[in-house]
């Protein structure tokens, strides 16, 4: 038998739907669907969306390489200063990206602690480049991969890996075969996060990278300058940015999330 739910539930929960839905729903309304093929065949459109795409997947690789480990650590061992070091890791969440950005470009400009000596030895400069976008965009999103494949770690029966263990593997082993497909689902909606944040990021890429056509004007560096110049390019814009991130997420729910 089905209960109906509370009405003091039920209300606030209508109004949660409501309060996130109606704004997407108003910028469908005020789509210019007449002139939608006109403005998304311009060069600008399909330049925004093509970076946005390639560095929002080049961070997410970056957060998987580096997250994933750190994930690991946080879970599976006893490392002195582990909750600091928690804290520390999610601490770009909650942070205001302008300030990621502003942090970033004291540590990786060309007179940053670290930018001076890469732009001294290697020849590397990261601000204000397509690579600058990639690590503004990895600074930000790589949290959400990290709390994500830690909860799933910490979800995981460890006998699974004991029993390895004892059977003779190697620690390495026993995490590339039995720790990383027991928790597959984990990093896969992980980096699925990752690759959203990193796709809708502003305002660390902005301050880090600045808006450049073609360089780091991703898609929402671009919805924000088309803004002031053509309000309906840049619903325009928006509306393909929601579209690409809704098909997303949606494909990979059906296919990792839920399984």
């Amino acid at each position: 038998m089905t209960r109906r739910p509370p009405l003091v539930l039920l209300l606030p929960a209508a109004v949660g739907v409501a309060f996130l839905l109606v704004p997407l729903l108003g910028m469908l309304l005020r789509t210019p669907w007449d002139r939608l093929g006109e403005l998304l065949s311009a060069p600008l459109v399909g330049q925004a969306l093509r970076l946005s795409l390639l560095c929002a997947s080049l961070a997410t690789l970056v957060c998987l390489l580096l997250g994933v480990p750190l994930a690991w650590l946080l879970a599976r061992t006893r490392v002195p200063g582990r909750g600091v070091l928690r804290a520390l890791v999610t601490v770009p969440m909650v942070l205001p990206p302008v300030v990621g950005g502003v942090a970033l470009l004291y540590v990786l400009g060309r007179r940053g602690l670290v930018g001076q000596y890469l732009d001294a030895w290697f020849g590397v400069s990261l601000p204000f480049t397509t690579a600058g976008v990639v690590v503004a965009e990895a600074f930000v999103a790589m949290p959400f991969l990290v709390v994500s494949v830690e909860g799933a770690l910490r979800g995981a029966d460890p006998r699974y890996e004991e029993a390895a263990a004892t059977l003779g593997a190697s620690r390495w082993t026993v995490f590339r075969r039995v720790t990383l497909p027991s928790v597959l689902p984990g990093v896969v909606a992980g980096a699925v996060l990752c690759w959203a944040r990193a796709l809708g990021e502003f305002g660390a890429t902005i301050t880090f990278a600045g808006n450049f056509p073609g360089r780091t004007a991703t898609m929402p560096l671009s919805v924000y300058l088309a803004l002031e110049t053509d309000p309906d390019a840049a619903i325009v814009l928006s509306v393909l940015l929601l579209v690409v991130s809704v098909a997303l997420l949606a494909a990979l729910r059906e296919r990792w999330i839920t399984a």
